[in-house]
């Protein structure tokens, strides 16, 4: 019996092991997995410099890709990030090239300067890629000016991914660790997954450390364990 505990024990703090490797995961544009919910925000960013209007929101949920897309458009722009807030400098950065601001809804802003910023966008001729989970029209605006100018902000939405990516997106994840699993065992992920790219990303890598712990291969049962401890009520089927 005194055995089993020590193996158990032994094995609980193998899993515990910080096994932090490097695997670069590829991130660029040449790299985006695209399809049709994410085709009209790679089209917007692709188009910059030529936008129908200078600020851009892509909204979507969580894991949704948003944060991806900002990272290509801020390297192929050269932005800079920003947070209006009150006394911030955001609207002088913007008035000097590309700006970008992530998470406005989560985040928050101060009305006055993010107005500023839009005006200096508008008025320099450069550019404001905003991200947010929801739409312009539903953030806490009270300044009429700006909940003006925010309507005349191109948004272009990205809708939770489908399947299909998230199956490319696991078989990337895990060939960027030079790991290659069965399509079944993709499906079986898939099907009892949250969907999310941000949820794919930690079930890989969560699925990689607990392997390497044990010294055993990634299998269905080791699936089964990760989403179940991830909340996937239906992933021991």
């Amino acid at each position: 019996m005194n055995d089993v505990k020590n193996a158990d024990l032994k094995r609980k703090a193998g899993e515990q092991l910080p096994l932090v490797f490097s695997h670069d995961a590829a991130s660029g544009r040449d790299d985006l997995l695209i399809s049709e919910r994410l085709a009209a925000a790679v089209s917007i960013v692709d188009a910059w410099p030529a936008w129908p209007s200078p600020v851009v929101v892509l909204a979507g949920p969580v894991g949704s890709g948003k944060s991806h897309l900002a990272r290509i458009w801020r390297e192929l722009s050269g932005a800079v990030d920003i947070h209006p807030e009150l006394g911030s400098e955001a609207a002088i950065a913007a008035a000097a090239g590309p700006v970008l601001f992530e998470d406005a809804d989560r985040l928050g802003f101060d009305d006055n300067a993010l107005f500023h910023v839009i005006n200096s966008v508008r008025e320099n001729g450069t550019s404001l890629l905003m991200t947010s989970r929801l739409w312009p029209i539903s953030w806490p605006v009270l300044l009429p000016d700006l909940r003006s100018r925010l309507k005349a902000a191109t948004v272009v939405e990205i809708g939770e991914p489908d399947e299909a990516l998230l199956s490319q997106v696991i078989v990337k994840l895990f060939a960027d660790r030079q790991l290659y699993i069965d399509d079944k065992l993709v499906l079986y992920i898939v099907n009892r997954m949250e969907r999310s790219l941000n949820a794919a990303q930690m079930i890989v890598e969560r699925l990689d450390r607990l392997a390497l712990s044990r010294g055993t291969k990634i299998t269905r049962s080791l699936a089964a364990e990760v989403l179940n401890e991830l909340g996937n009520s239906d992933s021991a089927d």
